[in-house]
């Protein structure tokens, strides 16, 4: 099925219901979903719900408010809130279910404001490439009858970024993004300080002029994914000890570089090769 078809089918889908609530992040796939419903629905029938805790990175807010802007939401209908999955023992533990129980804890609170709000139903900004990748917020999602709106008709985050180019949207580019507890290896505690001292590294790395890495974090050692284009610069003059300053000032004591890159679900090797 070509990008047009797909498109059209997207729109469809979301035109069969009366009224939707978007969990929004402000990322790529997020920020789609919404601006498929605002295209697909009268903007009066549409809220998005931005959550907030430890494990969401900080300044994430205001890009997500400016993104709302760009797609037209009403600030009245662009909602905040903050999760507690912090709290919860079974998330705190990071066993490779971890993210179960923060979805978990995301929609069933959504469940709560769609039923206030009067919102027929929930969307998320799940797509096929998430698929193939060790996803246990997928069931979280499932059990509270969330919908995948990409899932439906099929469409993958690079078809998304070219709907985002063909409509000019400025976060067509945006590098994906995920909560700070994904980058601790499972089996590793998730404490605030972790998430604090990862978030404080990324900051610091972003000011440099870096997007689309992580900071992974091994206890003492930080371990920097760079996209593989961006692994040569680390080695300009002057750059890899801004790199080091900026990471230890967040709390780590030694910093290494990645060879292979930054890759979506690195974590999730140990999985695939039956590390438990």
């Amino acid at each position: 099925m070509i990008l047009a078809e797909k498109e059209k089918g997207l729109l469809d889908f979301i035109g069969r219901y009366k009224s939707v609530l978007v969990a929004y992040s402000g990322g790529l796939d997020s920020a789609m979903v919404l601006w498929a419903s605002l295209k697909a629905l009268d903007r009066e029938r549409v809220w998005a719900v931005t959550s907030y805790s430890e494990s969401y990175p900080s300044g994430e807010r205001e890009e997500a408010e400016k993104i709302a802007d760009e797609l037209g939401l009403s600030r009245e209908r662009l909602l905040f809130i903050t999760t507690k999955e912090i709290a919860d023992p079974n998330y705190l533990r990071n066993a490779p279910d971890r993210c179960y129980f923060c979805k978990a804890e995301l929609f069933s609170e959504l469940m709560r404001m769609a039923r206030e709000l009067g919102a027929e139903v929930i969307f998320d900004g799940s797509n096929i490439s998430d698929i193939g990748d060790y996803r246990p917020g997928r069931k979280a999602a499932e059990e509270r009858r969330v919908l995948s709106p990409f899932v439906e008709v099929g469409l993958g985050k690079e078809e998304l970024r070219q709907l985002a180019r063909k409509y000019n949207l400025s976060f067509s580019e945006k590098p994906a993004a995920a909560c700070l507890a994904s980058r601790i290896p499972y089996g590793i505690e998730v404490t605030p300080e972790r998430l604090r001292q990862i978030d404080e590294a990324e900051k610091g790395i972003s000011a440099l002029g870096f997007a689309g890495f992580r900071v992974r974090y091994h206890y003492d050692v930080a371990r920097l994914e760079f996209r593989p284009v961006d692994i040569a610069r680390v080695f300009d003059d002057g750059v890899r000890d801004k790199l080091v300053e900026a990471v230890k000032k967040a709390g780590s004591h030694y910093v290494a570089l990645d060879l292979e890159g930054y890759r979506r679900g690195s974590l999730n090797r140990t999985l695939n090769a039956g590390e438990k």
